[in-house]
């Protein structure tokens, strides 16, 4: 039988005696030691020679010890050891000897090293916080500082001249002036002149300096600012009026590493400055000249020869530029992706015509044609070859295009994502269709005034999976067939699988992608149609509506936009524009009241299965034989609003929006290639009732209480020629970039590498 264990107290009582054993036994071997060391050095003082022979035996004897030589075959003492754990019943330590003897404690936060502090201060964006941090303690303070002061917010006149008394201080804590990086008077700007910007020029490491729409301001504020900042990269002096030319040279002297300048609007400014400014700042990238009238080729051609990186330029209202320096951008530049050229008139096709032939230029992305009405479908063919990753193109009132321009367009299939052509009049069908089939990725398409479209042509867009936004204005031959295929676009199929994996009942599912739809003065639209419109887009905020008779009514004024305030009273009564609230209004209001209740009735009958079918089939006219009457002539209304009633924006969120898109159902590119249509319409009977005619193509669709009898105009709509293609100026101001002169100078700096690279 085992002895038993013996308690605490005995092992403690063991290793107290053992200690002090320990302890005798040490210092009886120190006084030997020192007695053999006194005798050791007497001895190596008479023999030197003797005892370097002794030490030379074996490295690891030394004059500290006295410990004999272990043999040459003996192993490490490691090995002798039978339980290392034997060497854990030493002395327990006390709590004394537990304690730290450091001099001084830290806490965590004060250890982290200056760079963990600056990443975290510079995640904080409300100032207050900042400042509460700053005051914490001088480390933070020192760290805090740059942050605080990397962008001073100039938005009341209370914190500029806070800010203007602080960087005057003869003897400043820090340097302030070196940590202003950004700085923007935009919400000032009503009353900046010279005397509020001059006590920032004390300031020398400015970087981006926004000054827009800050009409007093003269060259006697801006140019001392201008030269104490020689690192300036991004100028927005946009709507400065009384800016001229010496304020640009000193630019050009002074701001050589210059990336992005936005002098819309300023027209005091010179062709010489410019060129000056071109040949010493050749850095820029991004330059914005809209409406700056007064300049001509020599300017543009200064910046094409001696900017090679320039990404974006606007000449948007330039209206002396011609051809010469669009053809030197695009054969000289290396990056370009966005070239606007709305409204500048003298540009034709030698512009394109002119390329090398042999290059292609990859970066363009971005390409505003606007009412060069001197283009012609050869130019566009050229711009097609030569950049076929264009994703946004706009030519809007390029009277000159036809349906051979379409075709080419249709060449860039998946890159294309925003697409204007309104006011292009002899566009049909049958080039519409083929763009739908061969670009899927379509997001924007403007067609207004294309006065030759019919229901197929909006059938065949109702497919594109991604699109949001579609312009329609004026399109008078479309009918609620169109409103029903909008309605029912993007429906997917799901299967459902049980248990043993046999594929179940399928159903239809409604994810609508449309945003803003655009229908003014389409006079044969009814209400059936809209309701199921709004119903089946969710995401629906923008649905303009103007001049069409059926929502004419008083009780939808409650949901309406306020008409501009230059409006007429003739254009105040045909304007009906619903948006963001104003939608979800509508959709509740039509839902929800007893009187279109019978609209609603059988309305999931609508859709019915899809099938592949050809899209060029041989369609003859209707039995009617007759187009649906045109819109109506308001007189005076057509400039109005084109601004506010069809301004579906300049389509750059749409160019740089990432995100993924779906494939197309049927991503083939030739025209004769089968993709999924609506099945032919029901054998026609003249008593049809509304709710079990096709939605799609339906023979006759009879509204019970609107009393509007649909017909067919046949699947071949391009050879209708009722419709009056007018004079109309609907759109006058689309794609005016009215926002290049805002007070941000972001989009001079770095915005479009976003989503870049979707399209891929």
């Amino acid at each position: 039988m085992r002895p038993p264990a013996p308690s605490l107290d005995v092992i403690a009582a063991r290793n107290s005696a053992a200690a002090a054993a320990a302890a005798a036994a040490a210092v009886a071997t120190t006084a030997t030691a020192a007695t053999t060391t006194d005798t050791a050095t007497a001895s190596n003082n008479s023999a030197p020679n003797m005892n370097v022979s002794e030490d030379s035996r074996d490295s690891r004897s030394s004059s500290s010890t006295n410990s004999p030589i272990p043999a040459d075959n003996e192993e490490s003492d490691f090995f002798h050891v039978a339980n290392d754990s034997q060497s854990s019943l030493g002395v327990v330590p006390n709590l004394q000897d537990m304690q730290v003897t450091d001099p001084e404690c830290l806490p965590t936060v004060a250890a982290l090293p200056s760079e963990i502090l600056i990443s975290i201060f510079s995640r904080i964006s409300s100032p207050n916080e900042l400042l509460n941090c700053m005051l914490t303690c001088k480390r933070w303070a020192r760290n805090v500082v740059e942050i605080l002061w990397h962008r001073p917010t100039c938005t009341s006149w209370q914190k500029h001249k806070s800010i203007c008394a602080t960087l005057g201080l003869e003897r400043p804590y820090f340097t302030y002036t070196d940590f202003v990086k950004r700085l923007n008077l935009a919400a000032l700007a009503d009353r900046v002149n010279d005397g509020s910007v001059m006590p920032l020029a004390v300031c020398t490491r400015v970087e981006r300096l926004t000054l827009t729409n800050c009409q007093n301001l003269t060259d006697s504020g801006l140019i001392p600012l201008v030269r104490s900042n020689p690192h300036l990269l991004a100028l927005d002096i946009s709507g400065d009026i009384n800016i001229t030319e010496n304020s640009i040279i000193a630019m050009a002297e002074n701001c050589h590493r210059l990336q992005g300048l936005n002098v819309s609007n300023c027209k005091q400014i010179s062709n010489e400055s410019m060129v000056q400014l071109a040949e010493n700042c050749r850095f820029i990238k991004r330059l914005k000249l809209n409406d700056c009238e007064q300049l001509n080729d020599s300017a543009i051609v200064a910046f094409a020869n001696n900017c090679p990186n320039i990404l974006e330029i606007d000449l948007h209202q330039c209206l002396n530029i011609g051809s010469e320096p669009v053809t030197a951008l695009l054969s000289r530049g290396q990056a370009l992706r966005e070239l606007r050229l709305a409204n500048c008139d003298l540009v034709d096709d030698t512009a394109f015509l002119s390329l090398p032939s042999n290059r292609i230029y990859e970066h363009l992305r971005i390409l505003d044609l606007t009412s060069c009405t001197r283009l012609t479908d050869r130019a566009v063919e050229i711009i097609i070859d030569v950049a076929p990753r264009l994703r946004n193109l706009v030519l809007a009132k390029c009277s000159n295009i036809t349906d051979s321009a379409v075709y080419a367009i249709a060449r860039l299939g998946k890159n294309l994502h925003y697409l204007h052509l309104g006011h292009c009049r002899h566009i049909t069908d049958e080039a519409v269709k083929r763009l739908a089939q061969c670009c899927n990725r379509i997001r924007y398409i403007d067609l207004g005034c294309c006065t030759h479209l019919t229901d197929d042509s909006v059938i065949q867009l109702a497919r594109l999976p991604k699109l949001k936004r579609i312009g329609l204005v004026k399109c008078s031959s479309i009918t609620d067939e169109s409103m029903y295929a909008l309605a029912g676009a993007n429906r997917h199929a799901q299967s459902r699988r049980n248990t043993a994996g046999n594929t179940s009942r399928r159903h239809e599912y409604h994810t609508g992608s449309l945003e803003r739809v655009h229908l003014s003065y389409c006079t044969n639209l009814t209400l059936p149609s809209i309701i199921k419109l709004l119903n089946c887009c969710p995401k629906l905020t923008h649905l303009s509506l103007t001049g069409v008779p059926a929502f004419l009514r008083d009780d939808l004024e409650t949901f309406c936009r306020e008409a501009p305030p230059d409006f007429t009273e003739h254009q105040r009564a045909v304007f009906c524009v619903f948006s963001g609230q104003g939608v979800m209004g509508l959709r509740n209001y039509l839902n929800t009241q007893p009187e279109f209740a019978e609209y609603h009735l059988h309305q999931s009958s609508l859709f019915a299965p899809r099938r592949p079918v050809q899209i060029n089939q041989d369609a003859t006219q209707g039995p009617h034989g007759a187009a649906p009457a045109p819109a109506p002539d308001m007189d005076g209304f057509d400039d109005a609003d084109g601004v506010e009633d069809d301004d579906m924006g300049d389509g750059s969120e749409i160019a740089l929006d990432p995100g993924s898109f779906g494939a197309n159902d049927n991503p083939t590119t030739g025209i004769n290639v089968p993709i999924p249509l609506p099945p032919p319409p029901p054998q026609h009977h003249p008593n049809m009732p509304f709710q079990h005619a096709h939605p799609i193509l339906p023979q006759h669709l009879v509204a019970p209480t609107v009393g509007a009898t649909f017909t067919q105009d046949g699947d071949n709509a391009g050879a209708s020629t009722s419709s009056t293609p007018g004079p109309s100026t609907a759109g006058q101001g689309l794609f005016t970039n009215q926002d290049s002169s805002g007070p941000s100078t972001a989009p001079l700096q770095g915005h479009l590498d976003e989503g870049e690279e979707a399209g891929k």
